[in-house]
């Protein structure tokens, strides 16, 4: 497979990439669409004219932001919608109030680098979050998701998923030290073997699906990050809230990405595969197909208990 290009760099916006596309008709769901790079991903998307709803833990928040949005773009039909990913019962409430069709999922929420926390059912919070939640959620919105013909998922991971592969044999860390960072970069790589995954079983469905590294955003997500250790951050190049929702937005609604599924993309292009050398590109780990089967199969488990 060749590697997909476009003309869109490291600074473009989520203006600049939704320019000229039509969403009318098309409706779409943002996970922690109230904050950070959620709300400039929603507020691009309804731009262009789609029916969005933002899927959100503090729907306070979520219509102050859907205020804004409706403001901003002229288009009334922003929606909000309870989601609490770490709750099974939250997950599967909102798959099940949904009616109709789903042309745009963007399983962008998440949490980063927290401190150990577990679920009611054990299960270490990054993780569950992350990917679990998440996987839970496009399962259980599957039939819309096909009822809509051609559907797209994005999968919103991050270059941390270089930090660790997905340790199957202790998920939650019960039998090995918990590190903030390794638990996140495991969620990170399970957010794109996700992407994968759903690539390979439901093509035959229409739907799309492929997973980002958005880049280094300054938003609340690294509220459990401590400030001294943000300080070696100044190596990164920094992007504004618009330029790291542009490869969401990319892999949501461009007609560059039309029929392009299961991969992983940073700076509103294919990703090269990591070196080792740099923290950018994409770790072998995360493409591959029997993890992404496995941990398919594992999550599915886990959700039925």
């Amino acid at each position: 497979m060749s590697r997909i290009t476009t003309p869109f760099t490291h600074d473009s916006t989520a203006a600049d990439v939704i320019a000229g596309v039509d969403l009318t008709g098309r409706r779409a769901v943002v996970t922690g669409g109230a904050s950070g790079i959620g709300v400039e991903t929603a507020r691009a998307l309804a731009s262009a004219g789609a029916e969005v709803t933002l899927a959100v833990r503090n729907t306070a928040a979520g219509e102050r932001t859907a205020a804004d949005i409706i403001e901003t773009t002229g288009n009334n039909h922003v929606f909000v919608a309870p989601l609490e990913l770490a709750d099974r019962e939250s997950v599967q409430a909102f798959a099940k109030n949904w009616t109709g069709p789903l042309h745009i999922l963007v399983n962008n929420a998440g949490v980063m680098a927290e401190p150990l926390n577990r679920t009611p059912e054990g299960w270490e919070h990054q993780f569950a979050t992350n990917h679990l939640g998440h996987f839970g959620l496009t399962v259980g919105l599957h039939e819309a998701l096909t009822q809509a013909g051609n559907a797209r998922i994005v999968s919103v991971s991050s270059s941390a998923h270089l930090r660790s592969d997905v340790v199957f044999d202790d998920l939650h860390f019960d039998n090995r030290p918990y590190d903030e960072w390794a638990a996140y970069g495991q969620s990170k790589t399970a957010n794109v073997l996700f992407a994968v995954e759903a690539a390979k079983r439901w093509a035959s469905d229409g739907i799309i699906a492929n997973a980002l590294m958005p880049g280094g955003i300054r938003t609340a997500l690294q509220r459990h990050v401590d400030p001294e250790a943000q300080k070696g951050w100044d190596r990164f190049q920094w992007k504004t809230t618009e330029q790291g929702a542009s490869t969401s937005v990319l892999l949501a609604a461009s007609p560059l990405i039309d029929g392009v599924t299961g991969r992983y993309f940073e700076d509103n292009n294919e990703a090269v595969p990591n070196t080792g050398e740099e923290f950018s590109g994409v770790a072998a780990y995360a493409l591959d197909p029997e993890s992404a089967t496995r941990l398919w199969d594992l999550s599915e488990q886990l959700l039925a208990r």
